[in-house]
């Protein structure tokens, strides 16, 4: 997942990379304990051009990715379609002050900003496979749902409540201000 950086000009260029299952299994699911498969590779329409000095990478990130819903625990798969843009400056001799940063610079050719949509650039060659995984760990949800309407797992018996009530007698809980009811109620009593 390569750009060639002296091949660019003020003309936009389009490239596509697809991102599979290999990728997937070492970009993305170790850091998120997701599956390693994907049900398809992701596709990755990129366009990249030259600004002055600077470099213009944009473009769209589509597919679909599997999750766990973190209600119920079910395996689905998650639609996704994240866009992007990038603006890198030539990195020249600046080096970043992070040195996870000035190893990436060094390594892919590409040293990102924390927001993402800006960075620094080196050397004839830029590995966007650390760009993409940021774009698309970006776009992943933090607490997959498979459904908005899912009811999750019964807290006792641990049964999926998607399909149906498990059994388990239910518990009539307290309100929080309950305790609150009781002093009131004996500060009462204690006035009589």
């Amino acid at each position: 997942m390569k750009i060639v950086v002296d091949r660019l000009s003020p003309t936009p260029q389009e490239f596509e990379f697809e991102a599979g299952s290999a990728w997937w299994r070492q970009a993305i699911a170790p850091s998120r304990d997701l599956p390693e498969e994907l049900p398809e590779p992701l596709r990755i329409r990129v366009e990249a051009y030259t600004a002055v000095e600077d470099l213009v990478i944009q473009g769209t990130v589509e597919g679909a990715v599997p999750l766990e819903c973190s209600r119920c625990l079910a395996r689905y798969r998650q639609g996704l379609r994240e866009s992007f843009r990038v603006v890198l400056e030539p990195a020249g001799l600046r080096q970043p002050a992070d040195p996870e940063g000035a190893r990436a610079l060094t390594r892919d050719g590409l040293c990102l900003s924390e927001d993402v949509g800006s960075g620094w650039f080196r050397g004839d060659e830029i590995e966007m496979g650390p760009f993409f995984q940021e774009v698309v760990s970006l776009a992943l949800p933090v607490k997959p749902l498979c459904g908005e309407q899912c009811k999750g797992l019964c807290g006792r018996c641990g049964a999926d409540l998607n399909r149906g009530p498990c059994g388990c007698p239910e518990i009539e809980s307290e309100s929080p201000f309950a305790v609150l009811q009781q002093l009131r109620d004996g500060s009462t009593r204690g006035e009589d």
